[in-house]
């Protein structure tokens, strides 16, 4: 499955919720307008089992399911690829392991260079952030958006924004250049996760 240009990049939020939940939350994610899903679970159940449901809940909508830092996992549930954090030597082992047409993300933090090089290495697109103070990686260092500015103009593969993006924040990333919106708690954090996904989605439409 190709990964897509533009749009909403779902990942998971898993803390405290059954997989019936995770998974009903995915289905709406995508209802509303995701057009890439990412499983992260830092501290999982039955991690293969949720994730071969996610993947025939992904593809039941021709959306591709990624596996956060889990070569393994992906290649056991039949994912369509993974996201890979700053490890040396990652992206090749991943695409040795995976195949010429998986899909591989590369955190890149707010690193041009780094992107760069993952995209040398094979990376099918590149992630900046965290752009806003973000629940799920309190810790991470602050991106800034002159790097998604440069990385336009350096890099081939599709840039994915993270970290913090609400609807009401984003349209200065899209403006900087990012393709695709990577969110956590601003879809899964809401009442409604089909109707938040809907914001984001239009988000899209709109000329910036």
């Amino acid at each position: 499955m190709r990964f897509p240009s533009r749009g909403l990049y779902a990942i998971t939020q898993t803390d405290n919720k059954s997989a019936e939940t995770i998974i009903k939350e995915v289905q709406a994610a995508i209802k509303g307008g995701a057009v890439v899903v990412q499983y992260r679970d830092k501290s999982p159940v039955d991690a293969v089992s949720l994730a071969t449901a996610l993947v025939k809940v992904c593809h039941e909508f021709n959306v591709p399911l990624l596996i956060n830092d889990d070569v393994e996992l992906a290649i056991a549930v039949g994912a369509d690829g993974v996201h890979i954090g700053k490890e040396d030597g990652a992206i090749a082992y991943a695409r040795t392991r995976l195949g010429a047409d998986a899909i591989i993300g590369a955190s890149c933090y707010n690193s041009v260079e780094r992107a760069l090089e993952a995209q040398v290495q094979g990376a099918t697109y590149v992630a900046f952030g965290r752009f806003f103070p973000s629940n799920s990686k309190p810790l991470a260092a602050p991106a800034e958006l002159q790097t998604l500015q440069a990385a336009k103009l350096k890099i081939s593969v599709p840039t994915v924004a993270i970290g913090g993006i609400l609807p009401e924040n984003a349209k200065p990333l899209l403006n900087a250049g990012a393709d695709l919106l990577a969110v956590i708690g601003g879809l899964f954090d809401t009442a409604d996760v089909e109707q938040s996904a809907r914001e984001y989605k239009t988000l899209f439409s709109q000329p910036h």
